[in-house]
């Protein structure tokens, strides 16, 4: 495997990005080639000085000077540990890892479809079209339980300048459309059907979005889903499952075929957005 040993990883600045989450920068000491080769909805490995390694997905990719950003969730002890670090702060990275969203080179419609955090996989690859560095027309659907569990917040603001793109709100609200993202896509898609659909977001979430865009006649080799948070070792650097060597990132009949083998666990039935 690439970086058996972590590099030096500088956090430079961090801010409040969602409940419970934060939006942080790092910098890498002595950027490496693949770092730059990164393609959006890989994933890079965090460790902590006191010790503990976890995966998070690029929100930005690493520039020539090792810059990227993150977005990242308190979920326990090792991101409690990183939100209390000061800016300075040396860590660990290793990285970058998995398969990524499939890059489009021709003028084709795309949808992408978000829930949660799970909108941070989606946005370097958000960014790319937004700025014009793809050649693809992209329509964005993101939804979340409630408006301060919402992520990504400068970066939406900007998006909804530039492309299509709706929210929408579970719970009650004078902010957004109430509902979740299958309530939209007549909207969002005007009668024209995707030349391809990404889901990333809570398992529920991806498994409904999927089935459905089945249902209306996208094949199941044009559908892919960001199922990262199935694996059994919760890094994919392990060799020890097809979710590292296939994932996080999966296409959806590949999928199919892995879950009828038993290669991918079943998704959860926790609820839309967790």
């Amino acid at each position: 495997m690439s970086d058996p040993s972590p590099r030096k990883l500088y956090l430079l600045d961090s801010y409040a990005d969602g409940d419970g989450a934060r939006h942080f920068t790092f910098r890498i000491d002595q950027p490496l080639a693949r770092d730059l080769a990164a393609v959006p909805g890989q994933f890079f490995m965090l460790s902590l000085p006191e010790g503990g390694e976890a995966p998070f997905s690029y929100v930005s990719l690493p520039d020539r000077n090792g810059h990227f950003d993150a977005l990242i969730r308190r979920v326990g002890h090792l991101t409690g540990a990183l939100f209390e670090l000061p800016t300075g702060t040396v860590l660990g990275y290793r990285g970058p890892f998995g398969k990524g969203w499939p890059l489009f080179f021709s003028s084709q419609r795309i949808l992408a479809v978000a829930g949660g955090c799970g909108l941070a996989s989606l946005a370097a690859l958000i960014e790319a079209a937004a700025s014009q560095h793809m050649p693809f027309q992209l329509s964005v659907v993101y939804g979340a339980r409630r408006a301060d569990a919402q992520v990504l917040g400068r970066q939406r603001r900007r998006w909804k300048l530039i492309m299509p793109f709706i929210e929408t709100l579970e719970e009650t609200t004078n902010r957004g459309r109430r509902g979740i993202p299958l309530d939209y896509l007549d909207e969002l898609c005007a009668g024209e059907m995707p030349d391809a659909v990404l889901c990333s977001g809570p398992e529920p979430m991806l498994l409904a979005t999927a089935e459905e865009w089945l249902q209306r006649g996208v094949p199941a080799n044009r559908i892919w889903i960001a199922a990262g948070c199935c694996l059994p070792c919760r890094s994919g650097v392990c060799d020890d499952c097809t979710q590292g060597a296939d994932g996080p990132i999966y296409r959806y009949d590949r999928y199919r075929l892995l879950q009828a083998a038993s290669d991918v666990p079943p998704f959860g039935r926790e609820g839309w957005f967790g």
